[in-house]
């Protein structure tokens, strides 16, 4: 069988139960995020939204219960751009095992300028990957001794057409908000397969595994106030888009199958199967940037110095 196929079929509308399980994720409360906590929370499982605005969070709390009555579904604040404050928010999750975080929240600015968290560091880049480093670090001790536990991380199909510059991973020098972002997701994947290639070599159990979304459109989505809310208009202007692009909804589909699939594997990649940007989950291949595992090491090297961590410290078999 090729190695990028599935050997058990899959259904995104028929998930396995996963009463008894635990997930966090991280953005839970709007978009894309969204969406992965309310189809996990469909399986049984309790799911804890990760989110820096409670009232965001409560509302998307209330649109999961009445989209699926009984949900386990619960919030803690998390603030990935506040490096010291990730160990009080994982702290606070106070469960005994965790099976799953999907690294999902993120930070997109269109125009300039460039913008500094309290630490000194670029937004973007501190929000989507030096946060996720961080608040994992934190959260190894209990995801490896969870057992089969995952860390899935969220990329984008925009980071494959970027490189990334060791000398400025900052953009102090080069900053383009687009760019930028592209490149800050491209540091999340790479982040996620060498963190599954370290916890190989822990001998460890838990899985790291990365998807991207593809492309999504709000004027696509379904609506889930009051979360979302869509006109008629809306609609009716996405139906041109839809031809090649997807709802935020079947956009969480790679992350709640990287999290579900007894046949997902460390270190792989999945996405949407129509040309990367739309349709069911699939596995992709591993290439270009995304594969050198010297890059990959020399940015874990970075990140531990500019966040003061490091996972590999946590990991134990």
């Amino acid at each position: 069988m090729s190695p990028l196929r599935s050997s058990a079929p899959w259904d995104v509308r028929r998930l396995p139960r996963a009463e008894g399980k635990n997930f966090l994720v991280t953005g839970g409360n709007a978009g894309i995020g969204y969406f992965v906590a309310e189809q996990l929370a469909g399986t049984g499982a309790t799911v804890v939204i990760a989110s820096r605005a409670p009232a965001k969070a409560e509302a998307a709390q209330v649109s999961i219960r009445t989209r699926v009555p009984g949900a386990h579904v619960r919030h803690i604040r998390l603030d990935l751009a506040d490096l010291p404050s990730l160990k009080a928010s994982a702290d606070a999750l106070g469960l005994e095992r965790l099976d799953a975080v999907v690294c999902n929240a993120g930070v997109l600015l269109d125009q300039p300028p460039r913008r500094e968290t309290r630490d000194g560091n670029e937004l973007m880049f501190a929000t989507n990957h030096l946060g996720h480093f961080a608040l994992i670090s934190w959260l190894a001790p209990l995801l490896t001794a969870t057992p089969a536990s995952r860390v899935v991380t969220t990329g984008s199909f925009t980071a494959k057409s970027e490189s990334l510059d060791l000398d400025d991973l900052q953009s102090t020098r080069d900053y383009r908000p687009k760019r930028t972002y592209a490149r800050s997701k491209l540091a999340q994947m790479l982040f996620g397969f060498e963190l599954d290639r370290r916890l190989r070599a822990a001998g460890s159990a838990t899985l790291s595994v990365v998807t991207h979304p593809g492309g999504a459109l709000d004027s696509l989505t379904p609506p889930r106030p009051p979360v979302h809310i869509r006109t008629g208009g809306e609609r009716l202007r996405g139906l041109p888009a839809g031809l090649l692009l997807q709802s935020k909804e079947a956009a969480a589909w790679p992350a709640v199958r990287a999290v579900l699939d007894p046949s997902v594997r460390g270190g792989q990649l999945w996405g949407p199967r129509v040309f990367g940007i739309r349709g069911l989950p699939v596995l992709e291949p591993v290439q270009g940037h995304l594969a050198d595992t010297v890059l990959a090491a020399h940015l874990w090297a970075a990140t531990a110095g500019l966040t003061g961590l490091d996972p590999s410290s946590n990991l134990r078999s």
